[in-house]
């Protein structure tokens, strides 16, 4: 049986895990890779593995470092099925979409530089036609039901209370009359947040890979994100200013949403408007409000709906989101995405960043060399959009926002092993986070290993 680490090995992105046991190849996740550009040429790389071996595609969920390559695999051969969550299909179905277009108009903007440099065109990573080819290969599974991948090989989804429709792996293959359980953790949730449950505790494993991103770091408490909101937007309209707010489409939005909801029912919100710039976060919206018994019951007896309500505006369209250049009332925009590298958010930041009475509000991860990462590590002025900018708006950060587990979070969910696993795996992680994840286990007793990328292991 052997483990090979294919992406988010040492880095958070790219999360791909192929697994070769009982005459089988199986992939977990086939993630895209997000950041600087010396990472993200990785996505135009031929993969380590021949795509029409692989039997199976078992996604966590839907975030793009985690499915934003399954076009290509598919457009490089791969026929198998792709099993996922109800709630995880819906949503990956627009994010591909969404992936397509941004890559087509970048691959356009990339083949104009370069035919000003005598280089050759660059073909896109796949296309909107690509995305398309992938939808028949999809199975639902939901939470809970084992499922005969195929034969010696049989799988469950648990629910990993990161965002909608994300799951833990448990794996079980049959070797030599031996059965080994393999535990991906996909990426854990905080516990207690609002939208969705808490992770499942798993009580047994052979082997686990478990997530990293925070895993040397501690959010802030959960119970106060709702005020330090609620306060950042209130300082921001006695001011007179935009609130803008990068975000992820898919859990981080829907999360401000239902805190927003909460202040407007309460009567504590500004009279102010919320603008929503992302088509994707808006159609996303739309599957977490059909998906609702897939939440919390403390959510569902809380609201009907919490992603509609009275002062909400949709921008759909580019002509829409220019409306706001000149738009001189205090509001909140909410726009991707999450890290400043590409989307609405630029465009707002061009308008917007170097005017004080503005604030510019993280509320997700910012990985290395991304923008928002510049910005939040205090650069004065920053290179956007062919021009210097610079960073007078105030700049404020609510890490317990984050949908990733934390450091105690991490450990909590590793000690509901009944019987430590034989080895535990850190992944998905930048590699300060992964090596102090693995020490803090370590001196729990369990044998860790940070693996990197490419590597391959054998699971005895």
């Amino acid at each position: 049986m052997k483990l090979s680490f294919m992406g988010a090995a040492r880095i958070v992105t790219g999360s791909c895990y192929l697994l070769e046991t009982a005459g089988k190849k199986i992939l977990v996740d086939c993630g895209m890779y997000q950041g600087t550009k010396d990472i993200t040429r990785r996505n135009y790389e031929p993969f380590g593995f021949n795509p029409r071996e692989i039997s199976h595609l078992l996604l966590t969920h839907a975030h793009i470092d985690h499915s934003g390559l399954i076009p290509k695999l598919v457009k490089n051969g791969f026929r198998g099925r792709i099993i996922a969550t109800p709630p995880t299909i819906d949503l990956v179905k627009i994010m591909l979409e969404d992936a397509a277009s941004v890559n087509e108009e970048e691959t356009i903007h990339e083949n104009r530089r370069r035919e000003r440099m005598g280089l050759p065109p660059r073909q896109p990573i796949y296309t909107l036609k690509d995305v398309k080819a992938c939808f028949p290969l999809f199975k639902p599974l939901e939470y809970d039901r084992e499922f005969d991948a195929a034969n010696g090989i049989r799988m469950r989804f648990r629910n990993a209370g990161h965002i909608l429709g994300s799951a833990i792996l448990e794996l079980w293959a049959r070797e030599r009359g031996k059965e080994t359980k393999i535990v991906f953790s996909g990426d854990l949730g905080q516990w207690n947040t609002p939208l969705v449950d808490n992770p499942a505790i798993i009580p047994d494993a052979d082997y686990v890979l478990i997530e990293s991103t925070y895993g040397n770091r501690l959010h802030g408490e959960v119970s106060t994100r709702g005020d330090l909101l609620s306060e950042t937007v209130k300082e921001t309209y006695e001011r007179g200013g935009k609130l803008m707010i990068p975000s992820f489409a898919v859990e981080r939005t829907q999360e401000l949403l239902y805190y927003l909801h909460q202040l407007v029912r309460d009567r504590e919100f500004p009279r102010e408007k919320i603008f929503l710039d992302s088509p994707l976060a808006i159609n996303a919206t739309k599957v977490f409000s059909k998906n609702m018994r897939y939440f919390s019951p403390r959510l569902r007896e809380e609201f009907a709906d919490p992603f509609d309500f009275k002062g909400l505006n949709f921008l759909r369209s580019a002509q829409e989101s220019m409306t706001m250049n000149d738009y001189r009332a205090p509001c909140v925009i909410i726009a991707g995405n999450g890290m400043c590298s590409a989307g609405r958010i630029r465009h707002h930041l061009k308008h917007n960043l170097w005017k004080k009475q503005n604030t510019l509000l993280f509320v997700g991860y910012q990985a290395q060399g991304s923008l928002g990462r510049v910005i939040l590590e205090g650069a004065e002025i920053v290179r956007m959009m062919g021009m210097e900018i610079a960073v007078n708006a105030q700049i404020r950060q609510i890490d317990s926002f984050s949908s990733h587990a934390d450091s105690d979070e991490l450990l909590k969910w590793m000690g509901g092993f009944g019987r430590k696993p034989r080895r535990v795996f850190v992944i998905h992680g930048e590699e300060d986070s992964s090596m102090g994840l693995a020490e803090s286990l370590a001196k729990r007793g369990f044998e860790t290993h940070v693996p990197v990328l490419g590597e391959t292991v054998e699971l005895p």
